[in-house]
């Protein structure tokens, strides 16, 4: 059986959502895990345009697997192509994150 894991970041903070992206990057690169899954939900849509620091790791996740934004928050705060300009992918993420959950991924939320 695989491992899954859903690294949903979702928090204003800094500090938070360092801590969940290094542990999805650190799981992707090190193979702690099979399969991580990272979903920008929230707040931290425009802590990742206004963050360099944020928007350098989540630039090396994409390198692994694509991040996704929600389109809905990114769209509300004009940010859509700002995000995807980083190179994520920017969608509607309510499906998305029910159907990882019935897959079997994990979440973990920052």
């Amino acid at each position: 059986m695989s491992s899954k894991l859903l690294v949903i970041i979702s928090t204003s903070e800094n500090e938070k959502a360092l801590t969940g992206l290094m542990y999805a990057h650190r799981s992707m690169s090190e193979g702690w895990i099979d399969n991580v899954k990272v979903i920008f939900f929230g707040p931290s849509e425009r802590l990742l345009v206004e963050d360099e620091d944020i928007a350098q790791i989540a630039k090396e996740i994409c390198a692994v697997e694509k991040p996704i934004a929600c389109k809905f928050i990114s769209d509300r705060d004009g940010i859509s192509e700002k995000i995807e300009d980083l190179g994520l992918k920017v969608d509607y993420v309510g499906t998305i994150i029910s159907d990882l959950i019935k897959e079997g991924y994990v979440p973990m939320v920052f």
